[in-house]
């Protein structure tokens, strides 16, 4: 895979597939977290600085019925226009007549940004003659969307084959890749991987190739409370994937085997219900109220995990601790940033995976302290998995 650093870009018209899928106010329409936008300015500042100009094209949000205004890539141009003092020109319709008016004439220096891929439904499905015609946008093709690499759409992964010696990938995509791999190619021991989120189904691939990896896995929200099953406990009202508690079990075996400490809550925060005007208690796992849930992490949970943090030189954490959306329930995924902060500066090598954690990392106003936050969370998920990237596996 070559990097964008690599190409020659004096004259050229590089066509950018970036991930600015980003929240928007749903009144205003106004970009509410420009993270992904951010960290794609490097690539296309490079390419403008050498002699470049650079036709931007993305996805936002998912359309279902053709083009619709609020999902309109429009909307990200002032927020795009705070990082790059170049003006951006905007081509409607990605393939439509305008864009490519607009992208054939475009000077170096210039930005063209392209109108929502998919409001069709072809970008998708993997279609190739539409990725054909985007691809008509420009003389060189960079990939550095990271969050949909994993998707083999028609902007990540068919349209590499219409720039067989001129694909490149971008530093964002380069750099994601650089992270991932420091946990599982070259991670410094003790390795701690916290795992957190709903459910036990969306983590077992994840699980099961970190145990060769890793010395502790840390468990956490909604799916701790599938493994305090396996381990016998009752855990009153709490969300439990029944189906997946012998996979649980087994988990906890193969972890045994491999010498890898699981902790699971010793304690949690409880609630009559899944609201913020909920009863709430702190009870201990072996005494879970029959008609309570469990809905973040306890005290003394917090405690055991700390210092198993603390202890670390490698740490992955993917998923919240609890329902950190709602403030009764958010201390435990607030506690362990700040324990993941003080082990990175420690000198612990520390990724957020994208997503939640990096919501709740982002919400904390801790990004700058820890050694990385991805971008992609089912990318980086599957790419940890050893699944291959169709995004990446295409420029290779």
């Amino acid at each position: 895979m070559r990097i964008i650093s690599e190409a020659r870009l004096e004259n050229k018209r590089v066509l950018m597939r970036v991930d600015f899928n980003v929240p928007l106010d749903k009144t205003t329409f106004e970009v509410t977290d420009d993270k992904r936008i951010r960290e794609a300015i490097p690539t296309i500042q490079y390419v403008l600085d050498n002699g470049g100009s650079v036709i931007i094209m993305s996805h936002l949000g998912r359309p279902k019925t053709g083009p619709e205004d609020k999902y309109s890539l429009r909307h990200t141009i002032s927020a795009i226009q705070k990082y790059l003092k170049n003006e951006i020109l905007f081509g409607g319709d990605c393939i439509g007549e305008e864009a490519f008016r607009l992208s054939a004439g475009l000077k170096p220096g210039q930005v063209l940004l392209l109108e929502n891929v998919r409001f069709y439904p072809e970008e998708e499905k993997g279609n190739r003659e539409f990725a054909e015609k985007l691809s008509g946008h420009g003389d060189l093709y960079v990939n550095d969307a990271f969050g949909t690499a994993h998707r083999a759409h028609a902007s990540t992964a068919v349209i590499a084959e219409f720039f067989p010696e001129q694909k490149y990938a971008g530093f964002l995509l380069a750099r994601e890749i650089e992270m991932a791999e420091k946990v599982v190619k070259h991670s410094v021991h003790p390795v701690t991987a916290i795992m957190g989120g709903a459910k036990v189904s969306d983590k077992i691939l994840i699980i099961e190739r970190l145990l060769d990896k890793i010395d502790f896995l840390l468990i956490g929200g909604g799916m701790a409370y599938t493994f305090l099953r396996a381990r016998g406990y009752k855990v009153g009202t709490s969300l439990v994937e029944n189906d997946k508690i012998a996979v649980a079990a087994q988990l906890i075996k193969d972890a045994r085997a491999k010498n890898v400490t699981i902790l699971l809550p010793v304690d949690s925060v409880v609630a009559d219900k899944f609201a913020e005007d909920a009863k709430t208690a702190i009870a201990k796992s072996d005494d879970m109220p029959d008609d309570m849930m469990g809905l973040d992490i306890g005290p003394l949970t917090f405690e055991s995990f700390f210092d198993t943090i603390m202890d670390s030189k490698t740490i992955l954490w993917n998923g919240p601790m609890g329902v950190f959306e709602m403030e009764k329930f958010a201390a435990g995924t607030n506690a362990v940033a700040q324990a993941v902060v003080k082990a990175t500066e420690k000198g612990a090598f520390s990724l957020i995976g994208g997503g939640d954690s990096a919501a709740a990392i982002s919400k904390a106003g801790l990004e700058s302290k820890v050694s990385y936050v991805s971008t992609g969370g089912g990318a980086l998920l599957e790419y940890l998995e050893g699944k291959e990237l169709p995004g990446i596996a295409a420029l290779d």
